[in-house]
């Protein structure tokens, strides 16, 4: 079920971690909405509403991908990123496009597993607690001789075991074998060779299964590898794998990055590699449509599966797709390039910004390090001037710009010992200045 968040909260937690790109976190905070407004119709119109996917038209590093990424664990919501120039028209060689709902799936699977382990760990923790102490007590008898009965005896040393006093002590473990299932192989869902030689592999492993060793193991990670036995058993996988599929159908996000890649330029004559973008552009659309897709784990449809695309389009134009496709992306936002004062809220407003990073990571090796408000200015002013003169990369030369800054301390960090340093605004410019003058040195430096 999607998250019950407002647009408004969608909004304001896009905030905490992306500056600025207003139009593009409204766009994506209604779809998400929508979501939850469909859920909430009566079943006959329900199946008719379909996502309004979006089209994010923008340069590099100004947030496209981080809204995509921060809006799916919003909605707790299966999510997956693909390059649109991987996939390749069906009769190329290269990925084919049913693979990236196979791949959603796969998430999905894993993401409900997860969820059900946690919901069974405590009963789980509790069997394998018990498994450890059938294999301790009769090694241990003799240290619980003066007890009346063999219950106290394992109540003493289920209280040891539970502080922690008996984790250094070894143990050894039988896993249990698997469960003899019939061989089986996908030939429908597996269309690349990678996929076919996975399948192969699980094949004969089926037919020639290895028999189980002993492993001689710490009391702690016996408890680790049991209370995952344990666990294992007492999900139902049949019931997890009903749930992702569902999971997939309704709230599944695709996010497909450089899709300006696959789009033929305007005016050019229908060969050479605009046949196979053509080509692409025509297989990814019954996916769009809706569609079914085989998968390893069942059938999936992709009717309610919203689709998020993105792309510079600095050589084409969102009107160079073929218009069935254009028609399938009916919201279109435009995000801005980043100057030096976005720059500045980047580095200082985010819960993850950069100069946090770098203050935590600096700190675990005793160095109490802080910046300047000059400082940052300064190095905003560098990264934005640097973007003006070579290509502009967005919040990204950010990160060059820095590493490049702190890489002396970065270096001596372990050496100083516990030492308080302060970048200010001369040690910026003395680390920095000399290279973004030469403008071929900074051409392969920033």
């Amino acid at each position: 079920m999607t998250a019950n968040f407002t647009p408004r909260e969608i909004v304001s937690e896009l905030d905490r971690f992306i500056v600025g790109q207003n139009k593009a976190k409204k766009a994506v905070a209604i779809a998400l909405r929508n979501r939850w407004r469909r859920q909430q119709v009566s079943p006959p119109l329900r199946d008719e509403i379909v996502p309004k996917n979006i089209i994010m038209i923008g340069p590099t590093g100004v947030g496209k991908t981080e809204i995509a990424r921060r809006l799916a664990r919003l909605a707790q919501a299966p999510f997956i990123k693909v390059e649109a120039s991987k996939f390749t028209e069906v009769g190329y060689v290269g990925k084919d496009v049913e693979s990236i709902i196979r791949e959603l799936t796969d998430i999905a699977v894993k993401m409900v597993r997860e969820d059900e382990t946690k919901r069974v760990q405590v009963r789980a923790q509790e069997m394998a607690e018990e498994k450890v102490l059938d294999i301790l007590l009769p090694k241990m008898s003799k240290e619980f001789e003066e007890a009346k009965s063999p219950e106290e005896a394992r109540e003493e040393l289920r209280k040891l075991l539970r502080g922690g006093k008996l984790d250094g002590k070894y143990v050894e473990l039988m896993p249990e074998p698997p469960k003899p299932q019939m061989p089986s192989i996908e030939v429908v869902a597996a269309t690349s060779l990678e996929e076919m030689g996975t399948n192969l592999r699980d094949l004969f492993s089926s037919f020639m299964p290895k028999g189980p060793k002993k492993k001689r193991v710490k009391v702690a990670e016996a408890m680790e590898i049991l209370s995952q036995e344990e666990a294992s058993r007492l999900i139902d996988m049949e019931a997890v794998i009903k749930q992702a599929i569902e999971k997939v159908e309704q709230n599944g996000i695709v996010f497909l990055d450089e899709i300006d890649k696959i789009a033929s330029r305007s005016g050019e004559g229908r060969y050479g590699p605009d046949v196979s973008r053509e080509g692409v552009q025509r297989d990814i659309l019954p996916i769009i449509e809706g569609s079914t897709v085989a998968t390893k784990h069942g059938m999936v449809r992709t009717d309610h599966v919203l689709f998020i695309a993105a792309g510079a389009f600095h050589a084409t134009k969102p009107s160079d797709l073929i218009p069935e496709l254009q028609g399938r992306f009916p919201i279109r936002v435009e995000l801005d390039s980043l100057g030096k004062d976005e720059f500045y809220r980047i580095l200082t407003e985010p819960d993850n910004s950069l100069t946090k990073q770098y203050v935590a990571m600096m700190r675990t090796e005793g160095i109490d390090m802080s910046f300047g408000d000059e400082a940052l200015k300064e190095i905003c002013q560098i990264a934005a001037e640097v973007n003006s003169q070579m290509e502009d990369i967005g919040a990204r030369r950010l990160h060059t710009v820095m590493e490049k800054l702190l890489e002396e301390i970065s270096f001596t960090a372990p050496e100083k010992g516990r030492e308080k340093v302060i970048i200010d605004r001369h040690y910026v410019v003395s680390a920095l200045s000399d290279i973004v003058k030469n403008r071929d040195l900074s051409r392969y430096i920033l």
